[in-house]
């Protein structure tokens, strides 16, 4: 099984980037086509970070069922990434990724609103700085 490498890194990027300048709609865009087209398990990582997107759209908009719904399906993509072993030293140093993953697991199963305000807040490292 394959682990996220410097590939996935560099094919992550833009949509990492679109994602902390809250253009989370365009985030979703850049990452599906990588989602579609990649065969493995770390499609699972694309989808996380394209569900986190979706939710935070929904908040944005004030739909809690919509953001629910995407967190519930996030929440699933992360335990796969660990069932999967895919997550990697990369991954984790150059996206915060442990800590994306603990912000959404706290997001209550019978969420208000308010419950999704610090993962809005929630920002990747800066891809410009990436290593």
């Amino acid at each position: 099984m394959s682990q996220f490498d410097q590939t996935h890194l560099e094919i992550i990027k833009e949509g990492i980037r679109l994602f902390n300048a809250q253009k989370y709609w365009e985030c979703h865009e850049d990452l599906e086509d990588h989602w579609r087209e990649e065969p493995g398990s770390i499609r699972n990582i694309y989808w996380a970070v394209i569900q986190v997107a979706a939710a935070m759209i929904h908040y944005r908009d004030g739909n809690i069922i919509g953001a629910k719904g995407l967190i519930v399906k996030a929440k699933q993509k992360f335990d796969r990434c660990e069932q999967f072993q895919i997550e990697s030293e990369l991954l984790e140093n150059n996206l915060s990724w442990t800590e994306l993953k603990k912000m959404v697991r706290t997001v209550p199963d019978d969420p208000n609103l308010p419950d999704f305000k610090n993962l809005f807040e929630f920002r990747f490292k800066d891809p410009s700085v990436w290593k």
